[in-house]
């Protein structure tokens, strides 16, 4: 075992090479079935292994994550300490500014005065902090009434509090109330907050938006549903309801209003970064050494030199234009947007003003690849076929996301391709429902193979991806077909015809150049193996009550039409001289145990040689030769017991007609389905006795 496994992990393994070697060296098929039970055992020991090393990998990520949280849990109590701390230091900071007041009135009265005359004109320096200052206190001394927002507290300059207030969310599909919720609307987002049971003015975080993929929708009353109205954040939407139709109001129009600002800020801003600017000139170094390096520097481009033009009109409506393509389900335009972006960009420097345009573009990228992800979900409508789905494949391909295309791909043609077997009526005639089981399944899996290599033809990585699935579809098809065929314990003729069917089936993806035959032996074996077992053993129990019955006479059929019928019998199953053995008028020189012996036998030859393929050779021949065995000692037993003459020559024709004519008609009909002679018939013959005894002898055989 060691020695396989080093042999198989080593760095130099061939699988071919090896196989041929294995091959040429084994003496016979027990050997190859042994070396193949090894390396199975060998496989389970590794699949046991890998199962040992995910469990522990497994437990010891849940011992980090809790050691994670435990360490989140430290870091927002400290967060809450700073906040504090930042707090009282504001406090002394205005403190300190309306003590600067009192000592100079006239600073304070022109404060006043402006902000009187126009409360937006620009304010001095000075005056700016104190105001924003003041903006932010208001608004971390609200968000310090909701946990889990510390992340959201005013670290970064210019966010402060627009609107805030208490709602009631309710179920967008069934109007059914859900919770209580404060609402804070910030300058530059929404802030939504639930409310803490047993805790007054206490709140817990629950969801921020940004303005900027909000969309604000007024909901008409329709009573007892009234003051409602919606948010939609792609792909969800929220229905809130305000105390009244005033609140409701405000809540409209302070959305809409700062929407624009934020709107308008963002578009004189990147107006602004836009402007060229002209580098500030470097303070005169004292230090003499730095003249080498000045020089050398001088050689060197500046990476500021190159300003990225981004003023375009179709820049600035980039992130609109998106937000409709997706909202519209353009999502070719929308990539193709994406792509102009990119080919824009390609020799551009990476600035500050285009890091903040590619996070706003990878937001809605990361918005596409959602919904293209949903269209490609199994809970979407499966019907199409592998064609609806090629659209959204494409397109995340074209964002780069082949692997992830291919992976929902199949499991959404999975997903099909069970729909469509459970759907299939069970039929009362088996073999009319293993005709359309058939016809179904690989009609499906030709299609998506078709699909497949139409849409990932330039991604060879995945067709790996393809046969994997190829194979566990495969395995659900012989699931359906096995319980069908072989648990509902159906005739062996009846499993033939089925097998046979699903075999020609399986031919028709050689037209793509997959073939699945292997597979589909591999998945049957064992269930015919067990069929022709058991069939098998009801052979030989029939055989066995024949025996214990028999009489030794010659068959009496009375009518030329059944003596006709079975002579064609007989020749059906190979027996060329069968005429021989018959009599005058409607007589037969056979007992009636040797000739039922002599159809049912073939008969199950015919059968088995449907259903054979090479893993059932060893199975299909044991199975004969303990059938045949069962008739030829009966034979040798009542030629050693019987004592009448008339008798015993007339077994002795029998067992002249079963060695000499059924065992070569076997051995023939078996070589001329397997493709190689049987062995192990021919010893069985050989080895009669038979044939060194004198017909004229009447002395049994010894």
């Amino acid at each position: 075992g060691s020695r396989l496994r080093r042999q198989l992990e080593s760095g130099g393994f061939a699988a071919g090479e090896y196989v041929k070697q294995l091959s040429q060296q084994s003496d016979g098929d027990r050997d190859l079935q042994e070396h193949r039970q090894r390396i199975q055992a060998l496989s389970e020991e590794t699949a046991q292994s890998l199962k040992r090393n995910v469990y522990q990998n497994y437990r010891q990520f849940i011992e980090t994550a809790r050691e994670i949280s435990y360490l989140e849990s430290e870091m927002y109590q400290l967060s809450h300490i700073l906040t504090e701390q930042k707090g009282i230091m504001e406090a002394v900071t205005q403190a300190l500014l309306l003590q600067a007041d009192r000592d100079d009135p006239a600073l304070g009265a022109r404060r006043a005065a402006a902000a009187a005359a126009d409360p937006f004109l620009p304010l001095s320096a000075k005056e700016a902090a104190a105001n924003e200052e003041g903006r932010q206190r208001t608004l971390t001394t609200l968000l310090e009434k909701v946990e889990g927002c510390r992340d959201l507290l005013p670290e970064s300059p210019g966010k402060y509090l627009v609107y805030n207030g208490d709602l009631v969310e309710y179920d967008a599909d069934h109007m059914a109330q859900i919770q209580r919720v404060h609402a804070f609307l910030m300058n530059d987002c929404l802030l939504v907050a639930t409310a803490l049971p047993n805790r007054r003015g206490a709140y817990r975080y629950d969801a921020l938006y940004p303005l900027d993929g909000l969309a604000v929708v007024n909901v008409k009353d329709n009573p007892p549903m009234k003051d409602m109205f919606k948010l939609l954040m792609f792909p969800e939407s929220r229905i809130f309801q305000a105390e009244n139709a005033k609140i409701k109001k405000e809540w409209l129009e302070v959305l809409e209003e700062t929407k624009r600002n934020r709107a308008l800020s963002e578009k004189r801003r990147l107006e602004q970064e836009a402007l060229p600017r002209p580098a500030p000139a470097p303070p005169e170094s004292t230090n003499p050494f730095d003249e080498d390096e000045d020089e050398e520097e001088e050689d060197e481009p500046s990476a500021e030199e190159e300003v990225v033009d981004l003023s375009l009109e179709w820049i600035q409506e980039l992130p609109e234009d998106l937000d409709v393509c997706i909202a519209q389900r353009d999502f070719e335009g929308a990539v193709d947007l994406l792509d102009k972006l990119n080919e824009y960009l390609a020799d551009k420097p990476v600035s500050q003003p285009v890091k903040e345009l590619r996070a706003k573009v990878d937001e809605r990228v990361r918005q596409l690849t959602d919904v293209l992800v949903f269209e490609l979900s199994p809970d979407r409508s499966l019907r199409g076929g592998p064609r609806a789905t090629r659209r959204a494949v494409s397109q995340l391909i074209r964002l780069g996301q082949s692997t992830k295309a291919c992976e929902l791909f199949l499991k959404n043609r999975a997903a099909a391709v069970q729909t469509a077997i459970r759907q299939l009526r069970i039929e009362g005639a088996t073999l009319l429902y293993i005709h359309k089981l058939c016809h179904v399944f690989f009609t499906s899996l030709l299609e998506t193979a078709r699909e497949f290599e139409t849409d990932f033809a330039g991604n060879n990585g995945c067709y790996s991806a393809f046969v994997v699935w190829a194979r566990s579809s495969m395995r659900m098809f012989v699931d359906a077909f096995s319980k069908q065929v072989f648990d509902s314990k159906e005739s062996l003729s009846t499993a033939a015809e089925c097998v046979k069917v699903a075999k020609e089936h399986c031919k028709q993806l050689s037209e793509i150049g997959l073939d699945l035959t292997f597979i589909i032996h591999a998945l049957l074996v064992k269930d015919i193996k067990g069929a022709l077992q058991s069939y098998k053993d009801i052979i030989i129990e029939a055989t066995k009550h024949r025996n214990s019955e028999e009489m030794w006479r010659k068959m009496n059929l009375m009518t030329p039409e059944a003596l006709g019928k079975l002579r064609e019998e007989m020749r059906s199953c190979g027996v060329g001289n069968f005429d021989q053995y018959t009599g005058d008028d409607c007589w037969v020189n056979l007992s009636y145990t040797v000739v039922a012996f002599t159809k049912q036998t073939m008969a199950f030859l015919e059968e088995a040689l449907k259903l054979y393929f090479p893993e059932l050779h060893m199975v299909l021949l044991e199975s004969l030769v303990e059938i045949i065995l069962v008739a030829v000692q009966h034979v040798d037993y009542s030629l050693r017991c019987e004592q009448d003459p008339e008798k015993k020559a007339f077994i002795r024709q029998n067992a002249s007609f079963l060695y000499e004519t059924v065992l070569p008609v076997v051995e023939k009909r078996f070589e001329e389905g397997v493709g190689k002679p049987a062995k192990q018939l021919q010893d069985l013959r050989n080895a009669s006795r038979l044939m060194r005894v004198n017909p004229e002898s009447t002395t049994s055989v010894v």
